[in-house]
């Protein structure tokens, strides 16, 4: 069993200054849109994301233009975003959430890389991104985070 408050294991995990609020969604499944280019890891974390109570993948992209028309037309709560994309990149995506919200929404956001580099940490902090996360050594951290914002949108323990 997750326990109500997301862990931080190394330095991988972090909450942004202010953080975000969640959409309200009572009793309604936390909604994620998993923007990842890799067909099978997608697919994995997907169904992953599914067993966990309370939450729907609502939509998978693998690159930049499929995930922003994703965050226009499906409002998630939770963007986890792959920095590698097939095409454009989860920056780009990053960025747009950021210049946009109103078009895009205000999604919490996880980046969730195998491109945990320092320098790529500070400039996902400086787009707004709460949480990143490094795919080889931080799968469960994520799962934590996500049952917490499940928890929160839901009002749950």
């Amino acid at each position: 069993m997750r326990s109500s408050q997301p862990t931080r294991s190394g330095t991988g995990c972090w909450w942004s200054e202010g953080g975000r609020t969640m959409a309200p969604h009572t009793h309604a499944p936390l909604r994620i849109l998993l923007i990842e280019d890799s067909p099978l890891l997608g697919s994995l974390l997907s169904a992953m994301l599914e067993e966990l109570e309370g939450v729907a993948v609502v939509a998978v992209a693998g690159d930049e233009a499929e995930a922003l028309a994703a965050l226009e037309e499906r409002r998630p709560d939770l963007a986890i975003v792959d920095l590698n994309l097939r095409e454009g990149s989860g920056l780009g995506v990053l960025r747009a959430l950021r210049a946009k919200p109103e078009r895009y929404g205000r999604p919490a956001t996880a980046v969730f890389t195998n491109h945990a580099h320092a320098h790529l940490r500070e400039r996902c902090r400086t787009l707004g991104v709460d949480r990143f996360f490094d795919k080889a050594l931080e799968m469960d951290a994520l799962l934590d985070y996500v049952e917490f914002l499940r928890r929160a949108a839901t009002g749950t323990h």
